[in-house]
């Protein structure tokens, strides 16, 4: 499905009825919205991972602008920025006054923006596996320094430096740095996955060269007025744990739950234990 939104057409879908049938009649489940990664990622990542949740939430999958399904627009627009004011435009299109937002990993720093430039929309944040600032690609650039082989420091170059060239660099960089996304990698389940999802390295390389070097929540955070989980991967080389820390300490109604046994792919590290967490905040009373 398509929202004409803002001088472009976003892809967004749903899983899940949004009444449920109780004693008294029906009643409407909370909407929990989910910002993937990237930049230049999608939402088929969610896919599978969070589709058990269907029974307590509905699940609204959106693609960024320009990224998955999503219509392409002028490239220009492929910022931050943008990516926090189409999630309000798409919560109007929808006529959703109130909603939970899940952001992973850039999805996270998204959600963040959403929350604090329009804190009245959203009722409960859940920032997986994300930062509050670019400081964490110091601290992730540090990690592939220190311990990666010679190929994962080639490739992280082109990620850091924002200078990918294909696709089929693209693939060689997520299958060499697979092992640590993942705990749990496994060569076949990501040969399924690349084949599922739609990946525009273009995006990546605008957000690593460009905003992703300057963006700072970190002392905006304090404005976040609802309440927040933060989920943290143990082994997250990427967006490291020591982040979730800041965020968990800064936002005022924030708990910390760390998974020890996950990196920053948790949903597939440790799915039913971040299922489980995800459901249970869901219950939590919103602002």
């Amino acid at each position: 499905m398509y929202a004409n939104v803002r001088g472009t057409q976003l892809y967004f879908d749903v899983e899940g009825a949004g009444m449920k049938v109780c004693d008294h009649g029906l009643e409407p489940k909370p909407v929990l919205l989910l910002l993937h990664g990237g930049p230049g990622g999608d939402h088929a990542s969610f896919r599978g991972a969070m589709a058990a949740l269907a029974d307590t939430v509905q699940l609204i999958y959106l693609d960024h602008r320009g990224s998955g399904r999503s219509q392409p627009c002028d490239p220009a627009t492929y910022t931050l920025d943008e990516n926090i004011d189409d999630v309000a435009a798409l919560c109007q299109y929808l006529g959703l006054r109130r909603v939970s937002i899940l952001g992973q990993s850039y999805g996270g720093i998204v959600a963040q923006g959403v929350a604090i430039r329009y804190p009245d929309l959203v009722s409960n944040l859940i920032l997986s596996a994300t930062a509050p600032s670019y400081r964490t690609l110091d601290q992730a650039k540090a990690k592939v320094a220190e311990r990666g082989t010679p190929e994962q420091q080639r490739v992280c170059q082109w990620l850091f430096d924002g200078t990918f060239q294909s696709q089929e660099q693209l693939y060689e960089f997520y299958r060499l740095m697979g092992p640590w996304y993942s705990t749990t990698f496994d060569a076949q389940r990501f040969e399924v996955s690349w084949r599922q999802g739609i990946r525009n390295f273009e995006q990546l390389n605008l957000g690593f060269a460009g905003f992703l070097r300057t963006f700072d929540f970190t002392e905006q955070l304090a404005s976040i007025r609802c309440p927040t989980l933060v989920l943290a991967g143990r082994h997250d080389w990427i967006c490291p744990v020591e982040q979730s820390y800041i965020l968990s300490e800064r936002i005022p109604r924030a708990q910390l739950k760390v998974f020890e046994h996950s990196a920053h792919s948790i949903a597939a590290d440790e799915n039913a234990a971040y299922v489980a967490a995800v459901r249970g905040f869901m219950t939590y009373p919103a602002a």
